[in-house]
């Protein structure tokens, strides 16, 4: 059986070590968006409910874009974004977008509508199971695209942070 990691702490912990949280915050903050009522009441009752939905979806897919792009070696000259637009109606989207550098084509990896104030589990073995599904597909689409790139530039590697963009 494969292992599978522990999404809520790991998303937790990243949102620490981003210094978005602070510790005592971060749990409290996660397992009341992710568990229990749906639709969110959290985002609903927002004085700021656009801003809620993406801070919340920022926080969500950019530890799962880092863990999957962990395995795969990726050239110095390029980046990853995490691009969140909100809609407050209907399906928000959510796009990982990898950038090779050097002026070659980027290639989107990941295309995720959700409707954000729906985004509830039932317990952290089912938000495991959709966190790992996504980081799968991260995964599998990057090395992909840095095959597909590799053949016409060959680079360094080097470590990077995941980085998030919103649309309006």
């Amino acid at each position: 059986m494969k292992h599978s990691r522990h999404w809520l702490a790991y998303v937790c912990e990243t949102a620490i070590e981003a210094g978005e949280l602070p510790s005592w915050e971060s749990v409290p903050y996660f397992c009341d968006q992710l568990f229990g009522e749906r639709p969110n009441p959290y985002l609903l009752q927002s004085a700021r409910p656009y801003e809620a939905s993406l801070t919340f979806l920022q926080r969500l897919y950019r530890p799962i874009v880092e863990a999957a792009a962990k395995g795969v070696e990726i050239p110095a000259s390029a980046m990853l974004h995490v691009f969140v637009d909100v809609s407050l109606t209907g399906k928000s989207a959510v796009l990982v977008v990898y950038f090779p550098g050097h002026n070659q084509p980027h290639r989107l990896l990941l295309l995720d509508a959700v409707k954000t104030w729906d985004l509830v589990f039932e317990d952290t073995a089912a938000f495991n199971k959709w966190a790992e599904e996504r980081a799968k597909w991260v995964a599998e689409a990057l090395r992909t695209a840095v095959a597909s790139s590799e053949g016409n530039l060959v680079g360094r590697t080097m470590p990077y942070r995941v980085t998030s963009f919103s649309g309006s």
